[in-house]
């Protein structure tokens, strides 16, 4: 950075030379103005006057630029507001291209406003450059959470209110700016979440769809009637009203549940039928065997679902003879 600042500084400052310049051109000025209005006064001051319509145009014309610009700049932000409320547009995204716009906008017309007092603007167009290329380089983790902001306003892997997990975390997305992404976790926490780190890695979404599959594994002791078994879960699974059947109205469901027309238009996004409920056989333990089950639901409705169907195995398996099974060893004793 040491290096860096003095290069700066070296291609901004002026060097001794070019000040001494200046000076001497400064005391030529003054001198020849003192020897005029002593040697013909009546010149001297209509020189005077002259510079001064002058100056005064010029502050006029900076004083109308400025003031046409102000307006234009507020014109300029209220179509932008107009059109991202007509098209629902995210308001984080709306609120950074709304204050990146305004700030590139005010920006130019202090450029143009300095530029129309006589003011010469290419020095002070090097000297914006030098100082962003140094604030840039002093913040560059700033400025890679920046870079990351972009790209998930631009590419939108998640939005408000979306329950995610990433970088180890997972909640609900409360708010996104340009450089970082605070969560709330189920236990009421919020987590920080810088947008460079979040925007590199991976991405768990759990609310971009509005329709989840719900998995269940039910373990039940050797012996038992498997056919009978899967019946018996089936029909627990089919008796709770959440679970989705096969013949269920989608265009129905995705109006309940507010799906539009453009996310319907998303490839993969729309599902044009439901799986029916499903129960396998999966697996064939050391001490039990095990019955994989799944079934689609809202995805509002996933964890409801889910911890009141495993209490339902738990408590409607046993009576009607599928036991579950437990780690024991059986002993046969020999007279």
């Amino acid at each position: 950075m040491n290096t860096l600042s003095s290069i700066l500084l070296q291609a901004t400052a002026p060097s001794p030379e070019e000040i001494q310049a200046a000076q001497d051109s400064i005391r030529r000025g003054l001198e020849m103005m003192l020897q005029t209005a002593q040697n013909d006064p009546e010149t001297f001051w209509q020189q005077v006057l002259e510079s001064m319509i002058q100056f005064g145009l010029q502050v006029l014309a900076a004083f109308a630029i400025f003031t046409v610009g102000i307006i234009f700049i507020r014109w300029v932000q209220r179509i932008l507001k107009r059109t991202f409320e007509r098209r629902n547009t995210e308001p984080t995204i709306a609120s950074f291209v709304s204050s990146f716009i305004s700030i590139s906008l005010t920006v130019l017309l202090i450029i143009l406003t300095v530029g129309a007092l006589g003011v010469n603007t290419t020095s002070l167009a090097a000297l914006l450059a030098a100082g962003g290329m140094a604030i840039g380089m002093a913040l560059s983790g700033t400025v890679q959470n920046f870079a990351g902001g972009i790209m998930i306003l631009a590419f939108k892997p998640f939005k408000a209110d979306d329950f995610i997990e990433a970088q180890g975390s997972m909640g609900k997305v409360i708010e996104v700016n340009i450089t970082a992404t605070k969560i709330l976790t189920t236990d009421n926490k919020v987590i920080i979440l810088p947008n460079g780190s979040l925007s590199n890695g991976s991405i768990i979404n759990y609310t971009a769809r509005p329709l989840r599959r719900v998995d269940w594994e039910v373990s039940v002791s050797y012996g038992v009637d498997a056919k009978a078994c899967k019946a018996a879960i089936r029909a627990i699974v089919d008796s709770d009203k959440r679970v989705l059947q096969a013949d269920t109205n989608m265009d129905e469901i995705y109006k309940e549940l507010n799906v539009s027309s453009f996310q319907l238009s998303v490839v993969n996004y729309r599902m044009d039928s439901i799986p029916e409920p499903f129960v396998g056989l999966k697996s064939l333990n050391s001490n039990d065997i095990t019955f994989v089950v799944r079934a689609w639901v809202r995805s509002s409705d996933y964890w409801d679902v889910f911890f009141a169907l495993q209490e339902r195995f738990y408590t409607e398996l046993p009576p009607q003879g599928f036991t579950f099974a437990y780690p024991h060893v059986d002993v046969t004793m020999l007279n």
